[in-house]
């Protein structure tokens, strides 16, 4: 559970990445505490991989802040990225090693002292469940196996942080749901940052979803909120003899009528109406023959689409010049007042 009220573990503040005149990210924004997943969603272009770089230190923003555990990263990015675990869609694994020579490897590289390093290769061993394959060369592992590996590269340093790119894609469904499992345990310790395309991953292991839509976000809220709009907003009705359209828009609470047959119409209304009821007893006053009143939900797909099909985060490309982002005299990035 998490703990809003501690200091979050992840501050990032007027985000910005430019690659000459387009601006791939936008004045980004948003917190992470202990023991959060946070689900990072956006469709291909929208800025999550140019996102996950700048959070994971790999590149460096045209402007605003990021801080790890209260660490800037940009003024000690050293401090900051020993508090990371980072992920990518492609894990950085050497197939010619054991798992227990590419895991000594990357603890050495994390700068675990050397006393420590086989507790700590023993400890994420444990948690990715590869006790049994320590002394097995990584190439021979199944793609499930190789993930498990990649995590437990990312998390064997203690890191406040997990970043996880991708880390479900290619496998099959027995292992989705092992990597699923190992991610909401990882929560319970960590704060972790999720990309995804698959929208069910989402629902099945986070807690918070931020959407990304042409560099900006468009979305931010608890899962709880995100499923809110799923809620029905449209009504199918269906009658043996069904009243006419003009008739029907004047119902109490519907905003639009859809015929969709002789008998079938779609009731549009508002979020925050329901006249499901008051429709139902019209119907049985006015002797339509009611034969059925049932709500529509949006799919979690439907509810996505909506979010990142608009036009309106979109304009005309801009320099960073122009958009007012220059470097600071230090060399890190700033945005001019």
């Amino acid at each position: 559970m998490a703990d809003y009220n501690a200091k979050p573990l992840v501050k990032v503040e007027g985000l910005y990445r430019y690659y000459g005149a387009r601006c791939a990210v936008s004045n980004l924004g948003f917190t992470l505490s202990r023991g959060e997943i946070l689900g990072l969603l956006g469709p291909n272009g929208a800025g999550k991989t140019s996102t996950l770089q700048m959070l994971a230190g790999n590149l460096a923003p045209s402007a605003g802040a990021i801080h790890i555990d209260g660490i800037d990263l940009l003024d000690e990015p050293l401090a900051a990225k020993a508090k990371l675990g980072y992920l990518p869609e492609l894990p950085p694994l050497y197939p010619d090693l054991t798992v227990d020579e590419y895991l000594d490897y990357a603890a050495a590289l994390r700068r675990v002292p050397a006393g420590r390093r086989a507790a700590a290769v023993a400890n994420a061993r444990e948690r990715c469940g590869l006790k049994d394959v320590g002394r097995r060369l990584i190439g021979n592992l199944s793609k499930g196996f190789q993930q498990r590996v990649g995590i437990a590269q990312a998390i064997l340093h203690a890191p406040a942080v997990v970043i996880l790119d991708e880390p479900t894609v290619g496998l099959d469904p027995i292992q989705i749901r092992e990597i699923r499992e190992l991610i909401r345990e990882l929560g319970k310790e960590h704060g972790v940052i999720l990309s995804t395309h698959i929208l069910p991953e989402v629902q099945a292991v986070c807690n918070r979803v931020q959407i990304i839509h042409k560099g900006k976000l468009v979305f931010s809220d608890s899962l709880k909120g995100f499923a809110e709009r799923m809620d029905a907003t449209s009504l199918v009705l269906e009658c043996r003899q069904l009243p006419g359209i003009k008739e029907l828009q004047a119902l109490p609470g519907v905003a639009s009528v859809e015929k969709l047959d002789k008998r079938r119409a779609r009731l549009r209304f508002a979020a925050d109406a329901d006249p499901a009821e008051e429709i139902a007893t019209l119907a049985v006053k006015g002797k339509w023959g009611l034969k059925g009143l049932s709500p529509e939900y949006k799919s979690l797909e439907q509810v996505f689409v909506e979010l990142t099909t608009g036009d309106e985060p979109d304009a005309e490309p801009v320099s960073a010049a122009q958009s007012g982002v220059q470097p600071r005299q230090d060399g890190a990035p700033r945005l001019t007042p």
